[in-house]
């Protein structure tokens, strides 16, 4: 069973996240197509933000959730969201950013994290 504030919190960093997902937790990346297809954590569900409304029917209750973006923007308010609708659910502060920044792995391996879309000027 869990306990006190580590529950309440909405942000954690990227150890407590890798912790999470290590424990059972669902990892939904809710960045764009093409911000997914140049780097994403491995494992992860690949949900874009647009779409999470009509995803959350098929999304276990029962099952933490850690919810990664670029910089923690965007899975911000799906945690919120999700949380208000009695999920157990969690923001990677810092977003997939933080996430290399601690110094772990995405996919490809030569994967980066785009900030712009590929046909942009």
């Amino acid at each position: 069973m869990s306990t006190g504030a580590a529950d309440t919190e909405l942000d954690i960093d990227a150890t407590a996240a890798a912790d999470r997902v290590a424990g059972g937790a669902l990892l939904i990346d809710v960045r764009a197509a093409y911000e997914w297809e140049a780097g994403h954590v491995g494992g992860a569900e690949h949900i874009p933000l647009e779409e999470l409304p009509a995803a959350a029917a098929r999304i276990d209750r029962d099952r933490p959730i850690v919810f990664v973006c670029r910089t923690g923007s965007r899975s911000a308010l799906a945690t919120e969201v999700f949380r208000s609708s009695g999920y157990e659910a969690y923001n990677l502060a810092g977003g997939l950013l933080a996430w290399i920044d601690s110094g772990r792995a995405i996919e490809p391996s030569d994967g980066i994290v785009a900030d712009t879309r590929p046909d942009a000027s």
